[in-house]
């Protein structure tokens, strides 16, 4: 089995929100679609696969080889996929956190706000997609602002952001919101029709049980790939004391970002199984203080994971 690509811009097929998509599709074509759009959702719930798709669709809607609304799909042959894939459709201009900052910054939306002020290509919508917008420090929010209060005729406006952290309410407010949620159900049967296998053969129901995305998945499965880590075989407990003694969390992207989730997770289910022991929930909340405090003077994670794997996972 070979690493899945999760880049929402490659994704041909969407799973998940046919109907959704649809009801925007009909917003669209009938001029009710708000030119300030909001998608919010857990990360890795599908919220740009399902951006990029309506960007298609209004692209390619009178191209040789349009968006296939019937199957929810982009033709093979489309001539905007490739453009928007390579960021260099005439028409669609992209605002990201970029790999080397911690930050969306000003910079990035001045360029935008250049962009948009031109005339358009062929006076067709123009489309402006900014993805992971609660990464917008406040000056660069503040400059956003001024454009999508009063933006240019046929120019929208894509926001997309996780729902566990926060956007400037102002930004928020400027823009119709539709939130993004899958069940574990339909989250489990999509991973499914991705990797075309049974998610039980790859992932422990263990682990299976403490995730919320499909994006969740993937990155997991991909994980247990590149490390050749069997995750079918291993419980929460496990799977933590594996990729502490072997530092997974300085080698791996995805689990450098979801650690100290898993380490949540463990603590929420040894409460649910030792209701009456109290001492646990008082460890959990002083291990929940100490994860605080090292994301916010960057201190030393080695020293917590050996200090957690100690005293709770062999103690």
């Amino acid at each position: 089995m070979n690493l899945i690509d999760l880049k929402p811009n490659n994704q041909k097929i969407l799973l998940g929100y046919n109907n959704f998509f649809l009801n925007i599709i009909n917003l669209y074509k009938s001029q009710k679609l708000p030119n300030k759009i909001l998608f919010s959702g857990s990360k890795g719930i599908g919220k740009a696969t399902f951006a990029y798709h309506l960007i298609n669709y209004v692209f390619s809607n009178k191209e040789q080889f349009p968006y296939d609304l019937s199957n929810f799909k982009i033709n093979n042959s489309n001539k905007s996929f490739n453009l928007i894939k390579n960021n260099s459709h005439p028409n669609f201009h992209l605002i990201d956190l970029l790999d080397d900052k911690k930050v969306i910054e000003i910079a990035q939306i001045r360029k935008m706000i250049n962009y948009a002020n031109k005339s358009a290509f062929n006076n067709k919508e123009r489309i402006i997609l900014i993805d992971n917008a609660e990464n917008l420090n406040l000056n660069s929010s503040n400059a956003l602002l001024k454009i999508i209060e009063e933006p240019n005729d046929n120019v929208f406006f894509i926001l997309i952001f996780d729902n566990n952290k926060k956007i400037l309410e102002t930004v928020k407010s400027r823009c119709l919101k539709f939130n993004f949620t899958l069940s574990s159900n339909e989250c489990i049967y999509i991973t499914k029709q991705i990797i075309q296998r049974d998610i039980n053969d790859i992932i422990n129901l263990d682990l299976i049980n403490y995730y919320n995305t499909v994006g969740d998945f993937i990155n997991l499965i991909n994980f247990s790939l590149s490390s050749n880590l069997e995750v079918s075989n291993l419980d929460l407990k496990f799977f933590l004391i594996n990729i502490i003694e072997n530092k997974h969390y300085r080698k791996d992207t995805f689990i450098k970002n979801n650690i100290y989730k898993f380490i949540e997770f463990y603590f929420l289910k040894l409460i649910s199984l030792n209701k009456s022991q109290k001492q646990i929930p008082l460890l959990y909340e002083n291990f929940i203080k100490k994860i605080f405090y090292l994301k916010k003077f960057n201190l030393d994670e080695e020293a917590f994971f050996i200090g957690f794997k100690t005293k709770i996972l062999n103690g």
